[in-house]
């Protein structure tokens, strides 16, 4: 049974997942597209799209933009790619109410059958 068994797990101990969402994080924000398996890019996906609504916060006239920066720094740990968020993603998506990423599907892995897929920013320039 799997009462009150909440979030996803992926086989590891809390701070190695944290740490592997985190790097997961700051690595599609510093190359805005990543080629990941799908339960990390579902695991990952919904911290994303969180970090962008508070810089979209921090950025209006609602929000105190002192108080989004630091959450957004804490968990990134790395103030070039939290301003990256609040410069760039903020107001690339202030129109734009959640939804700020997409899954595309690109198969099975060859050595273990993982399914892999492409999690990146919507309207990005990015290339692979």
């Amino acid at each position: 049974m799997r009462h009150r068994v909440f979030g996803h797990h992926l086989g590891r101990d809390t701070a190695h997942r944290k740490a592997l969402f985190r790097n997961l994080v700051r690595e599609l924000y510093l190359h805005e597209r990543i080629v990941t398996t799908e339960a990390k890019a579902r695991a990952v996906r919904g911290d994303a799209e969180r970090l962008i609504t508070k810089a979209k916060r921090g950025v209006t006239a609602e929000g105190n933009r002192v108080h989004a920066q630091r959450q957004v720094v804490a968990y990134l740990n790395d103030k070039t790619v939290a301003k990256k968020v609040f410069d760039i993603f903020a107001p690339r998506y202030a129109a734009r109410n959640g939804g700020y990423t997409r899954m595309i599907k690109l198969g099975k892995r060859q050595g273990d059958a993982a399914d892999m897929v492409i999690l990146e920013l919507v309207d990005n320039t990015a290339t692979l």
